[in-house]
Order: structure tokens, then C-alpha cells, then sequence
């Protein structure tokens, strides 16, 4: 026997025709090759109702009106880290409706999604516009200027649970608007440390930072005589050492040591991370 289909209007008619003809309900559905039972309903409903198209429409009732949706919507954009469940509370204690969470996700994804926030570090009137000004008076560097660069960073690796586990209601292609990001400056209390630098066509061994404190005296001794003088000397005179503003790296000690090795310091403006290349690797 055939699976199971919709019954177009003319095949509908052709069956109960061919009942009223005196056919048999069994034989009708063997030369039509469809189950006894639909054939068997469809005689019944031409007999209770006169016709024999299917009645559409049909189905579940939507438990929310078109105004309903647009007030879930709403109370997600107002508190875009609220979960599904908070937000049918929400409209329970509004309306006096109880809806399930999932109801709440279904409109929601008409236009919203639950996405993990973008994290940056908070910026002020005067970062952003001393990041301005520097990624102007580079902007014209060459691949070449670029080459004798050598960038570093520290970075801290966390060993408790991530803050981004929480969710967030955004649209699509928004994840950069101020209402979607999480501004952050302060690394985890269980984490470990360690450093590198990067080149066009080298890198620097990853240094474990040792306790995960930075002073500047171990930046001197375990970073910039053991690593950074090394590249020193391999590219020579054109060599820019690239760190951040971290006060380790702007001792006195630091500055120092960096003159008496004849080491070009890369000014950087406060706050950037996001310049700094090694923090994509």
C-alpha cells in the first residue's frame, strides 16, 4: 500500500463517485490503492457534511496573540541576560497567562538568539582617542616596518569556571552594539600566566610565569634578557620591542635595561588588546 498523503480535491471526488456508483468501500480503496479506513472517513464526512475537499486550517492554536510575541521580544531587549524561564514569569505576572519556557525560545527566535556576550575592556572618552591617533600615525606602515615588530602579551589562563557560560538575546549580525558586550578588566583568581612574543617569520619560546606574578625585575630577567635580546640581535638596528602598559613593563629597572641593550620601544595607547596581534594566536 502507498504511505501516507494528502487526497487532492479531484482524487476526493473521483472516490466518492465512484461510491455512489454502488461500489464497495473495500473495492474503491483497492483500485485506488489507499487505506479502507480513508476511504471510510471520507464517505462519512460527504454524508454528515455534503462535501468532499479537505477542511483546511486545522492544527494547534498559538497559546500568545501577534501583541503577546512583540511584549516577549520586548522584555528580552530590555534585559538581554534573562533566561527563557525568567521571561515567562515575567509575562505570567503581566498577563496572568502561564507559558512554558520553550513557547518563550520559539518567539524569541523569530528574531532573537541566545549567544555568549563579546568581552572588551572599558573604554574611555580619553582610550578611544589615543587608539585613534596611533592606528593613524601607523597606518601608513609597510610590510616591512611591521617585520622588525616583535609583539608580546602576557596572557592568563583560567582554571575556574568561564563568565561566558551566560547567555545573552541578541539579534543577528549584532554581536559588536554596546548592548551585547560584557566589559571586563580583571583576570580570575585561579588562573596561570605565561608569555610570549611573535614576528612576521618567528616566535618567541611560551615562558611560564612562575607564582603567576610579573614584577619588574622578573620581567628583566625571565623575558627581556633571555627572549627579547635575543631578537635583538638577529634583526638588529630596525628591531621594535612591542608590550603593553602593564606597570611591570614601565619600571625604571625596565626602561634601563631596555636602553643599555639598544632595545626601540613601540609606544602603544592604553587598553588595546584587540592591536595587539598575538592575542588572535
Amino acid at each position: 500500500m502507498s504511505s501516507r498523503h494528502h487526497i487532492d480535491d479531484f482524487m476526493r471526488g473521483r472516490i466518492i463517485g465512484k461510491i455512489e456508483e454502488g461500489r464497495k468501500i473495500t473495492d474503491v480503496a483497492r483500485e485506488f490503492d489507499i487505506a479502507h479506513s480513508v476511504v471510510s472517513r471520507l464517505w462519512k464526512s460527504f454524508k454528515t457534511t455534503g462535501m468532499c475537499s479537505r477542511r483546511h486550517g486545522g492544527g494547534r492554536v498559538r497559546s500568545t496573540t501577534p501583541a503577546e510575541d512583540r511584549y516577549i521580544v520586548l522584555s528580552a531587549k530590555r534585559n538581554r541576560r534573562t533566561t527563557a524561564q525568567q521571561v515567562a514569569n515575567q509575562f505570567l505576572a503581566a498577563s496572568g497567562k502561564q507559558i512554558s519556557r520553550k513557547t518563550v525560545a520559539r518567539r524569541l527566535r523569530g528574531g532573537l538568539y541566545a549567544r555568549r556576550p563579546v568581552v572588551c575592556v572599558p573604554l574611555t572618552r580619553q582610550h578611544r582617542t589615543a587608539r585613534l591617533q596611533w592606528c593613524r600615525e601607523h597606518h601608513n606602515w609597510t610590510e616591512q616596518d611591521w617585520a622588525c615588530v616583535l609583539f608580546s602579551d602576557e596572557s592568563r589562563f583560567s582554571l575556574s569556571s568561564d563568565c561566558r557560560c551566560q547567555l545573552i538575546w541578541r539579534e543577528s549580525g549584532t554581536a559588536y552594539r554596546p548592548e551585547n558586550i560584557q566589559e571586563k578588566d580583571q583576570y580570575p583568581t585561579c588562573s596561570i600566566m605565561v608569555w610570549a612574543g611573535i614576528m612576521i617569520n618567528g616566535r618567541t619560546r611560551l615562558h611560564m610565569v612562575a607564582n603567576g606574578t610579573m614584577t619588574g625585575q622578573r620581567y628583566i630577567d625571565e623575558v627581556l634578557l633571555p627572549h627579547v635580546r635575543l631578537f635583538r640581535g638577529a634583526v638588529g638596528d630596525k628591531f621594535v620591542f612591542m608590550d603593553d602598559n602593564a606597570t611591570c613593563h614601565r619600571t625604571l629597572a625596565v626602561q634601563d635595561c631596555l636602553d643599555s641593550e639598544g632595545i626601540q620601544r613601540l609606544v602603544w595607547s592604553a587598553r588595546s588588546p584587540d592591536l595587539n596581534p598575538i592575542g588572535n594566536v
